[in-house]
């Protein structure tokens, strides 16, 4: 216990949260929506706790875990498995084993449920007389969460052993009967004059804009050093559980500057190397939710930037790792034709279906003049099996012309071998250059990357602008490269091949 002590809890951004019916087979959770957690009248006895004076200190012998599966239990439901780790970590937290907790994870993982409202509530059972202060992005966001945690106590009290004191129930500034203090406060609103002993800043930022404003971010960063940290009080606490946006964002900046000092829960939609959980790589963090397959389309439908941030906890700047997309022209016409055409391809072959997600077919044509300027007049990109690639790519052939020198890749190997000079000889009559790659993908990248740099190269406008804009600014971080592949080669070739031969009509008395 911590006579005397103070929490604050902060909070930007927070998804609310439906219950979710329990599944046969699987354990019941929490699902994203919209969602109170189950109330009753303050008369209500706890279910499964004898009613009277001696239910407090029988609870109060149970974790933070036990008073979650309490509360949930009340509607059928249970903590899923990342639930179960992070009601670990923040038991850790109260028994002063951790003050900095870091936790990251996607939007509907119900991080809020647990940190924002479920956690506070029981904190004041295992410190009475302490003080919590609540930040959110907004004002009213931290008052939702105000809100849910004054009706919990209202709800439990017989359980938590403690109630509201009845002079004080505002949503957002309470008082418990234990002299305990609950404050809530936007990450913009005033909170000076209070002390905390724990502070729980819920996602301070809630969108893009706000992440990609240097302003904003400063603002959040001074805010927190200058308002929030000076309001601990010794031996002070602080959670902080938000969604990445940006890699310069709150907890980015205290990764840089105190990453040390910081327990960090990182835990990615979609698994990585070495996942706290014990997942496969790939696997889903919470599938009886959203699978696989359902992250997998809503990572195709935001792009790879938010993904990476969003889901996955890791952000990158705007721009990728080797392009700088912003330098990239986008022409209302093809320039002049009097330069060299090639049209470069990297193949696949894997038909899509609903649980796999095949790389693309990509065939990249472009024009580079006699001042070696680049234009990107067309880009073909499909997935399908051996025969439609071939169609698809015979039939580009036909649209292109016989002037335009075609580049198909050929792959280590015997098979390679094979594939290559099949394509050359389904192709005759046009000219046709098969190589191997040598070196890394970005080494190969890197020549076409540095014309792109000084603004030497152009697209043509066109529906495959975006996709392929979008897969050069991820570039090499993007879960696809096959237009930057198919790019690479056509570059390649525009350096090495001849200037095409053209029909020179002669008048005939000039002959």
């Amino acid at each position: 216990m911590l006579p005397g002590v103070s929490v604050l809890s902060v909070a930007y951004f927070s998804l609310p949260i439906r219950a979710g019916p329990a599944r046969s087979g699987v354990p019941a959770y929490f699902e994203p929506g919209s969602f109170n957690l189950p109330m009753a009248s303050s008369t209500r006895s706890p279910r499964n706790l004898p009613s009277g004076k001696d239910e407090a200190p029988s609870a109060r012998q149970q974790g933070v875990a036990e008073w979650a599966a309490y509360v949930l239990g009340q509607s059928g439901l249970a903590p899923a498995r990342h639930h179960a780790l992070l009601l670990n970590e923040l038991e850790s937290v109260s028994q002063g084993g951790v003050d900095r907790l870091m936790v990251l994870m996607p939007p509907g993982s119900a991080k809020s449920t647990y940190v924002s409202v479920l956690f506070p509530a029981w904190w004041f059972m295992r410190h009475p007389g302490s003080s919590v202060l609540a930040a959110s992005h907004t004002a009213g966001l931290a008052g939702h969460f105000g809100r849910q945690v004054r009706n919990l106590v209202l709800e439990h009290g017989a359980y938590l052993g403690y109630g509201l004191a009845a002079d004080s129930r505002a949503a957002g500034s309470w008082r418990t009967t234990t002299r305990g203090e609950y404050f809530a406060a936007g990450v913009r609103g005033p909170i000076t004059g209070r002390r905390a002993d724990l502070a729980i800043i819920d996602d301070p930022i809630r969108s893009q804009a706000e992440a990609d404003s240097i302003g904003f971010r400063d603002h959040v960063w001074n805010w927190y050093r200058a308002d929030l940290a000076t309001r601990l009080k010794p031996k002070g606490r602080i959670v902080l559980v938000m969604t990445r946006w940006h890699e310069d964002d709150l907890c980015g900046r205290l990764l840089a500057h105190a990453g040390d000092q910081w327990r960090t829960l990182r835990l990615p939609a979609l698994a990585e190397a070495n996942d706290p959980l014990g997942r496969s790589p790939g696997a889903a963090l919470w599938p009886e939710w959203e699978s696989e397959d359902d992250l997998n389309r809503k990572r195709a439908m935001i792009g790879e930037r938010a993904w990476a941030a969003l889901f996955q906890q890791t952000p990158r700047p705007l721009q990728g790792g080797l392009f700088r997309v912003d330098r990239i022209a986008v022409l209302d016409a093809p320039p002049p034709d009097d330069g060299v055409v090639v049209r470069a391809w990297d193949l696949a072959a894997t038909t899509e279906t609903g649980s796999n997600n095949p790389d693309y077919t990509a065939g990249v044509k472009l024009q580079r003049d006699a001042k070696g300027r680049c234009t990107i007049l067309d880009v073909v990109r499909l997935r399908g099996s051996p025969r439609q690639v071939e169609e698809a790519i015979r039939a580009t052939a036909g649209l292109d012309g016989r002037e335009v020198a075609i580049g198909i890749p050929e792959d280590p190997g015997q098979a390679g071998k094979a594939q290559a000079a099949y394509y050359v000889s389904v192709l005759g009559g046009y000219r046709v250059r098969a190589g191997r790659e040598s070196g890394a993908k970005a080494t190969r990248a890197g020549p076409v990357a540095s014309q792109v740099e000084a603004g030497n190269l152009a697209i043509v406008r066109a529906n495959w602008n975006h996709a392929f804009l979008e897969e050069l600014r991820d570039f090499p971080y993007g879960a696809k490269d096959d237009q930057v592949d198919a790019l690479a080669r056509a570059f390649a070739m525009s350096i090495d091949a001849p200037a095409p031969m053209r029909a020179v009509r002669i008048p005939l008395l000039s002959r």
